[in-house]
């Protein structure tokens, strides 16, 4: 049985000035099992955000389910944390109280919170800038805070909708080479939206290749790539032709 078991998803919203319905998403069936790196690739307005809102139970489907673990979803869960491109970091607190913020309703003592504040803190490489400002730090920095925050109160499943979209490309590539090995590491399920082809294939296990008008799946793909990868690989290329077509370029 899979563990993230999505069957016959649709998504309407409605137009509240002329009741008329707009068909978001169409059918979206997925299956996704514990601990994979799973990426949902698609242009611009396809819906993924919407289908990734609703995994997190943010929202509800139209029609269709959602189970995690056999359960089905219908609001969020501390156990499934979510991490954006807006990091969404409390600007008046330093970097180790962030991290801290969400520790702070799992009955940890005094001892218990730093520690475990301190090693998510560690793991994303930012030791060194505990207690510096929120406004002091680049966008990589903020991201990396985000990361550990989220990682730190040990979630089953990470949804990430872009969370490197705003950052340049150099941070970027390094801040997914250090999410792998975290990933690698923790063994944390991981759901990654992004409509970068390039992206899609160095992280994910598989990709779930969307298309809009209404946001559907065309096809889901296993990356042949063996880990660690090289994106300028031989087989990257035959991965990208593969996308391209199903894109239509």
């Amino acid at each position: 049985m899979s563990y993230i078991d999505i069957k016959n998803v649709s998504r309407t919203y409605k137009n509240s000035q002329t009741d008329d319905e707009l068909l978001v998403l169409k059918d979206i069936d997925l299956e996704i099992t514990k601990g994979e790196f799973f990426c949902i690739l698609g242009p611009s307005g396809c819906g993924k955000s919407t289908l990734l809102d609703m995994m997190a139970g943010f929202s509800i489907s139209t029609s269709g389910s959602i189970n995690i673990d056999s359960k089905q979803v219908i609001n969020p869960n501390s156990k499934y944390i979510s991490v954006f491109q807006e990091n969404g970091l409390l600007q008046w607190k330093n970097v180790l109280e962030n991290i801290k913020f969400g520790l702070q309703f799992q009955n940890l003592t005094q001892d218990e919170l730093e520690k475990q504040a301190n090693y998510y803190l560690e793991l994303v490489g930012l030791k060194d800038v505990a207690d510096k400002s929120i406004k002091e730090l680049s966008g990589g920095m903020k991201q990396r805070v985000a990361i550990a925050r989220a990682l730190a109160v040990k979630p089953e499943i990470l949804f990430m909708d872009e969370p490197f979209g705003a950052l340049d490309e150099m941070t970027r590539l390094k801040l997914e080479r250090e999410l792998l090995a975290i990933w690698e590491k923790e063994k944390v399920t991981i759901i990654f939206v992004t409509h970068n082809i390039d992206d899609a294939i160095y992280l994910g296990d598989r990709i779930a290749i969307m298309g809009d008008g209404p946001g559907h799946i065309k096809e889901i793909i296993d990356v042949p790539n063996p880990r660690p990868r090289d994106i300028t690989d031989t087989q990257s290329d035959v991965t990208k032709k593969r996308i391209f077509k199903l894109f239509g370029i």
